[in-house]
């Protein structure tokens, strides 16, 4: 569970960023009201690990290296403050490496009814094309029986550009949930991971308006 800095935090940054930048913010009405729930995003910006949990209405927990944990002196003393007040979840840098562990740590979050976040395509894209998605939210979603939320950021990448705040160009649309009754549940679970993942990165396309790094999408070819 996140704790009272976490609350004051999001409600600290919301105003500050809606001011400064005036984001485009839609689609709230479709973060669950209860349960746990998976948020799948696109990934610009170091900074979308801060700005989704400070709009979305209910709190998100996200997977941090274990070594930031272990930092010596005042530095380290809040650094482990900090992570800990804000729910973050510390796992080793091998497991971290392998996905594994995150995973893990995200299947106890979204069990215990909380939302977990993860970036499907699994590093920031820097070339602000989106990547091929990796299998992970399907699988967390299929292993919890929870929705998956699909986030589609813009303009994230250019918060910082200028020393003047580029107001109006940054969007965060939260899409439709999508249930794993979408996928045909007669099919073996590593088609359905696929097919779910499918679908997941067809969303973030939509939300986002990114073009793929690996040609049309699976919606596009289709129309």
């Amino acid at each position: 569970m996140v704790g009272r800095f976490y609350t004051g935090a999001r409600a600290a940054t919301r105003p500050l960023v809606t001011a400064l930048w005036g984001p485009r913010i839609s689609g709230l009405e479709n973060v669950p009201r209860e349960g746990g729930f998976v948020v799948a995003s696109n990934h610009l910006a170091n900074i979308d690990s801060y700005l989704i949990p400070a709009f979305l209405p209910r709190p998100l927990r996200f997977v941090a290296k274990e070594s930031l944990w272990t930092q010596k002196g005042p530095y380290g003393a809040v650094l482990r403050w900090f992570f800990d007040a804000v729910g973050a979840i510390p796992v080793d840098r091998e497991a971290l490496a392998s996905g594994k562990g995150a995973l893990q740590a995200g299947l106890e979050v979204l069990r215990g009814g909380d939302g977990f976040a993860v970036y499907p395509e699994g590093h920031r894209s820097k070339d602000g094309l989106l990547h091929p998605g990796k299998q992970g939210a399907a699988w967390l979603a299929l292993e919890s029986g929870c929705p998956v939320l699909p986030v589609g950021l813009k303009g994230t990448q250019h918060m910082f550009s200028s020393l003047i705040p580029r107001r109006g160009e940054m969007t965060i649309r939260v899409g439709t949930p999508v249930t794993l009754e979408e996928i045909d549940p007669s099919a073996s679970k590593g088609v359905r991971r696929r097919l779910l993942t499918a679908r997941i990165m067809d969303e973030i396309q939509a939300l986002s308006g990114q073009r793929r790094a690996d040609g049309p999408s699976a919606r596009s070819r289709d129309q």
